[in-house]
Formats: C-alpha cells, sequence, structure tokens
C-alpha cells in the first residue's frame, strides 16, 4: 500500500514536471517561433532541470512539437465546440462569429490561452506535416465550416469555400501576433466580437468592404 502510494506521488510530480516544461515551451513558442527557442530557457521557466526534458520528451525538437501539437488541438477542440450546435438555417454572421470565438476568447483572456493561438498561427504560416492524429480534427472542423457556408452560398463551388475559409483562418492568425491584435486584446470579448465578426463574415462572403 505504502508502495503503491509512492509510485503514485512519482507519478503525479513526474507529470506535473511533463506539463511544465510543455507549458515554458508554449509560451516561449508564441512568443518566438521555434527557432528561436532554447533548451535553457525552456528548463529555467518550468524549474526544471535538463535531464527532465531528455526523459520525458528525449530532445527539444520533441518536446516543442508536443507543445505545438498540443495548442492545435485545444485551438481545433475550441472550434468545432463552437461550429457544432449551428444548423442549415445559420446566417453567415453566426458562422463568422463562431469561427472566431476562440480566436475573441483567447485575446480578450490573455495568458496561457492566447499563448495558445500564437503558436497556432505562428505553424500556421508553415503547416506541420506528420500528425495524422490530428486529421481527422482538422477534417471535421473543415466539414463543420462548409456545411453552413454551402447553406448560404449555393452558387460558390467547394474549392472557392475552402479557400475563403483558409482565408477567414489566415486572418484570424495574424491578428494573433500584429501589433492590432494587441489593441483588441485591450477590449472586452464582446467588443472584439463587433469588431471583428464582420470581417470574418466579409472574407467568407468574398465581397470585401473596400471603397464602402
Amino acid at each position: 500500500m505504502i508502495g503503491a502510494k509512492k509510485t503514485d506521488l512519482r507519478r503525479e510530480a513526474g507529470q506535473r514536471t511533463r506539463d511544465g516544461l510543455q507549458t515554458a515551451a508554449l509560451e516561449l513558442l508564441a512568443q518566438r517561433g521555434q527557432e528561436g527557442v532554447t533548451l535553457r530557457e525552456i528548463t529555467d521557466r518550468a524549474g526544471a532541470n535538463v535531464a527532465a526534458v531528455s526523459y520525458h520528451f528525449g530532445s527539444l525538437k520533441a518536446l516543442c512539437d508536443s507543445a505545438i501539437e498540443h495548442a492545435l488541438e485545444r485551438y481545433l477542440d475550441a472550434q468545432i465546440l463552437a461550429l457544432d450546435p449551428l444548423g442549415s438555417t445559420s446566417t453567415l454572421q453566426e458562422m463568422a462569429a463562431a469561427f472566431a470565438r476562440p480566436m475573441v476568447r483567447a485575446l480578450a483572456a490573455g495568458g496561457q490561452d492566447l499563448a495558445v493561438m500564437r503558436t497556432v498561427a505562428r505553424v500556421g504560416i508553415d503547416p506541420p506535416q506528420g500528425w495524422e492524429r490530428l486529421n481527422g480534427k482538422f477534417d471535421q472542423s473543415r466539414r463543420e465550416a462548409l456545411r453552413v457556408l454551402t447553406a448560404n452560398l449555393p452558387g460558390v463551388d467547394e474549392q472557392e469555400l475552402i479557400f475563403r475559409t483558409r482565408c477567414a483562418a489566415g486572418l484570424l492568425n495574424w491578428l494573433a501576433l500584429a501589433p492590432i491584435g494587441a489593441e483588441l486584446a485591450a477590449m472586452s470579448a464582446e467588443q472584439i466580437e463587433r469588431q471583428l465578426v464582420p470581417v470574418v463574415a466579409g472574407a467568407f462572403r468574398g465581397d470585401a468592404v473596400v471603397g464602402r
């Protein structure tokens, strides 16, 4: 019994160390991207030693890959959760609000939530390869978006709708990293949504408001 309890405590301590390393890596990746992160910075921030990285992940690259995968999964889960309740009668405005909701909430919350979005934004510029485990979630998110867009824009073919969806995602990624994102982060979630949703809806419609 005592031996089992000690094993559980060691396991819990190990998990805390692993989580702390991943969190530290995520925060630094959000600030600088993978090329700007060092092993020493991560371990200092996590309060761990270099041996812990080797033990839990094997290498700096494996740790960064794990943090990025974690960020992508959290983002996809949040987006699927926001899009899932929408039906064929939902409007483009409602679609845009749901599509942007994970970013809106992250900008308003800051901290770890925003670090996740900034990491997603950075890897969105050069999407990771080889993470087949997330392919199903990428596909589900795309299907959820296309379901509503097709109902609202019946004259637009699927490839064009996918292109517009990618453009809308790129816009949100840019906001996470650009100075204007810091301006939005000073607002409430409601204020951010009021500013952002019409822009995202315009990207889906394909009728940019330039000149109006």
